[in-house]
């Protein structure tokens, strides 16, 4: 669990990618906002959950953590350097600190490479370990992560979605990182495989000491593995608490609708409950909306969200929402 040693701290991060015209002299002329000012901190042995629509944002904000995206603007500290002026072989020692589990196994890895190369390959580009050494340790990752170390030169299409992710995991591994990006690591599997990569990711966690930010659409599972919830609506966080604060006391709108659609086992329970079915749809993050992002949808909408964007701010100890009604 936490000991609210902050390992990353995120400072009004933004992406924005940029919409082109022009075949042969392409001009400028918008921008997708995919992140657009982003602020929280992660603590050291923490799960953070980060939940939201498709299309919010979420990915963006991991793979820009990590500098797979180089951010637009803002900084991320990794233990007080900031990995955003970093470059070079400066920054390419700190991403052995911090890795990435994808999303989809299938496309994830590589078909013509062996598991035993694709599991062994950041050991290789780091120069840490080469020929026999580096098999041992491929094959240790390996029976880490529940995998047979005799499956070492077998290829990515002899095995199912769920040993796949595991190989995902084992290569994540390979170079003892501190922090993982968790990518809906869950969400291309059968759901009676779900439960078995969840398990694996959180006896990881105990044994290697293991920070997550995990990314992921099913509300339910968010609950079960995070320390805290983060929810996300059209590039922006608009609310961040405990797992229990969160899920009791919902203080913005559209965590409010999210939640009403988890289902609960309580057949008394369920048929009391009002579901909060938003209308419209999402606006695009190339034009989002003036004032709140969420007032096109929002059903407490005042005047004043059409015009002012709410502040971000802390209304009780750890408890963070950017809405007026807050």
């Amino acid at each position: 669990m936490a000991d609210n040693h902050v390992l990353i701290k995120v400072e009004h991060l933004k992406k924005y990618f940029p919409i082109t015209r022009g075949i042969v002299f392409s001009r400028h002329v918008g921008d997708i906002k995919a992140v657009d000012d982003v602020s929280f901190d992660v603590y050291k042995g923490e799960t953070l959950g980060l939940v939201g629509e498709s299309g919010c944002g979420k990915t963006t904000v991991g793979r820009t953590i990590i500098q797979l995206y180089r951010p637009t603007s803002g900084s991320v500290y990794y233990e007080g350097k900031d990995l955003t002026r970093m470059g070079g072989n400066e920054l390419r020692a700190m991403r052995r600190k911090m890795q990435i589990i994808f999303q989809d196994p299938y496309a994830s890895l590589n078909p013509r490479l062996t598991v035993g190369s694709i599991v062994g390959e950041p050991l290789e580009i780091h120069h840490i370990l080469q020929g026999k050494a580096m098999r041992e340790r491929v094959e240790e990752l390996l029976e880490l992560v529940g995998l047979n170390p005799y499956f070492i030169n077998r290829y990515p299409h002899e095995f199912s979605g769920g040993q796949r992710q595991r190989i995902g995991i084992a290569r994540a591994l390979a170079l003892e990182p501190e922090f993982i990006v968790c990518d809906e690591p869950i969400s291309a599997l059968d759901v009676s495989i779900q439960a078995q990569v969840v398990n694996l990711l959180e006896e990881l966690q105990d044994k290697l000491g293991l920070t997550y930010l995990f990314i992921a659409h099913d509300l339910s599972m968010v609950r079960h593995i995070s320390d805290r919830v983060a929810v996300m609506y059209l590039g922006k966080i608009v609310e961040l608490s405990d797992r229990n604060t969160i899920y009791n006391n919902p203080l913005h709108p559209y965590t409010e609708a999210l939640l009403s659609a988890v289902p609960i086992p309580d057949p008394v329970v369920e048929e009391k409950r009002k579901r909060i079915i938003l209308e419209g749809d999402v606006p695009s993050p190339a034009n989002p909306p003036p004032g709140c992002n969420f007032n096109t949808r929002c059903p407490k909408v005042m005047d004043i969200c059409r015009e002012v964007d709410p502040e971000y701010r802390e209304v009780e100890k750890g408890h963070w929402v950017a809405c007026h009604l807050a």
